[in-house]
């Protein structure tokens, strides 16, 4: 009976001893498939495109116009597929032109290769939700160029049990539909496009509120998306600002967690808020309560990841005094963030005052042509003028970036090694006129102004 036990007993460890195996076995496998779907996914995609290009491994031949399919994962998207004429070696066009790609989360080097043979060109590139890229790059007939930029590819997924709180109008943007999408504006003839997952690159991450975001439609701009043109290739510019939020909207959405959970030593995150908080009411609310509380906690919350925090003043508002000066619009909020900077010792841009020098540079009637003030029928569907002091357009945008980028020169910032060289000194004392401000502008258009204006 004992022997009969034993062999039942050795019977079972063998069978056990043989699942456990075949199990390990399978995890491991499904752990292989899993990391060769990731790897295919992240892998380098190139895009050649022409009627008459040689077939090459690892290259994907776009050869007919076609129209961006899901299931294939590339295509022209925004119904731009008719403006694209399609030559031996490249692809033209004379009117706005989207090409976009399916790829995971995650942070991208694209390098385009542009130029023709056969007629000058003049090229703006953008990238999702209308991220200035490269600015108007003109070429010679017969010269061709490669230039390389950074492009942040973000998903509201946080993890398994959370995710963003996007907005019902988040839902459209360009920065929230799980692809990379590339704008082409001007005289466009492009030859290739490579696409490569990077992740030695340094992120900036961007909290704030409609000042600061990336504006998905004309004629809405803010500077975050136009700063990304004054970065070099070590940078890549996170923005997760926006529109209507205060620094408390900005955390109960979870997109103060969404950064934390991906922001990297060596990251910075910058904060700009003031023009939603200054609306709130309750007790405990106020410059210098619940926001001063809420500057502290974004601070702590990027240090204690080894990330470096910036805090930057609210834009100033545009709005005259009689005599020419500005209106102090936002009250003890600047002074609140400056006595938290003071006390942290955080790196602090004083945006106020430089815009406050900036507006009143220009003046009353001139400082207009930098916000959202057109005329009736300016633009599709626009049958009243729109009259905004606070939003910019691209102008007023790209002047506020270059605030930004002088202020955190000012400071000896680490971050501002990682401008373009050719990055002019900015004065806002002698600040850029809108007469000589070229840059196209894209084709979709919203008349409704952003949350919180």
């Amino acid at each position: 009976m004992i022997q009969k036990s034993k062999i039942i007993f050795l019977l079972f460890l063998v069978c056990s001893f043989s699942v456990s195996n075949t199990v390990a076995l399978a995890k491991g496998m499904i752990s292989k498939e899993n990391d060769a779907t990731t790897s295919k996914a992240t892998a380098k995609q190139v895009f050649y495109f022409g009627k008459k290009v040689n077939k090459s491994k690892g290259v994907t031949i776009v050869s007919k116009s076609l129209p961006f399919d899901s299931a294939v994962g590339y295509g022209f998207d925004f119904n731009t597929a008719t403006n694209v004429k399609l030559n031996k070696k490249s692809f033209a066009s004379e009117a706005p032109t989207y090409f976009s790609v399916q790829l995971p989360e995650g942070n991208y080097q694209v390098s385009i290769t542009f130029g023709s043979a056969t007629k000058n060109t003049n090229t703006t590139f953008k990238a999702e939700s209308r991220r200035l890229m490269l600015d108007q790059q003109q070429l010679k007939k017969g010269e061709t160029a490669t230039k390389t930029f950074n492009v942040n590819v973000r998903f509201p997924k946080i993890d398994a049990n959370s995710q963003i709180q996007l907005k019902e109008r988040d839902l459209g943007q360009l920065n929230w539909d799980e692809k990379l999408t590339l704008e082409f504006l001007g005289t466009v003839e492009i030859e290739s496009i490579s696409i490569t997952p990077i992740t030695d690159v340094t992120t900036v991450y961007l909290a704030g509120d409609s000042t600061v975001t990336d504006q998905d439609l004309e004629p809405w701009a803010s500077w975050g998306q136009y700063i990304t043109n004054y970065f070099d290739k070590n940078v890549v510019v996170a923005n997760y600002a926006a529109s209507g939020l205060t620094l408390r909207s900005f955390k109960a959405g979870l997109r103060l967690k969404k950064i934390i959970s991906v922001i990297k030593p060596g990251d910075y995150l910058i904060v700009e808020f003031a023009h939603n908080d200054e609306k709130e009411k309750g007790e405990g609310i106020g410059p210098w309560d619940s926001y001063s509380v809420s500057i502290r906690e974004y601070v702590q919350a990027a240090r204690d990841k080894g990330a470096i925090p910036i805090l930057i003043t609210p834009v100033q508002r545009r709005a005259f005094n009689a005599d020419g000066t500005l209106k102090p619009t936002h009250g003890d909020y600047p002074d609140a963030m400056r006595k938290v900077a003071q006390e942290m010792n955080v790196p602090l841009v004083d945006i106020t005052k430089l815009t406050t020098t900036l507006y009143e540079s220009w003046g009353d009637e001139p400082s207009r042509k930098a916000f959202v003030q057109y005329p009736a029928n300016t633009f599709p569907g626009q049958k009243e003028k729109l009259e905004d002091n606070t939003h910019f357009n691209s102008f007023g945008a790209n002047e506020i970036a270059l605030c930004v980028i002088k202020g955190l020169r000012d400071l000896n910032s680490p971050l501002a090694k990682y401008f373009l060289k050719e990055v002019p000194q900015y004065n806002p004392n002698n600040p850029n006129a809108f007469a000589k401000w070229t840059l196209p502008m894209s084709t979709r258009f919203e008349i409704v102004k952003p949350d919180g204006n």
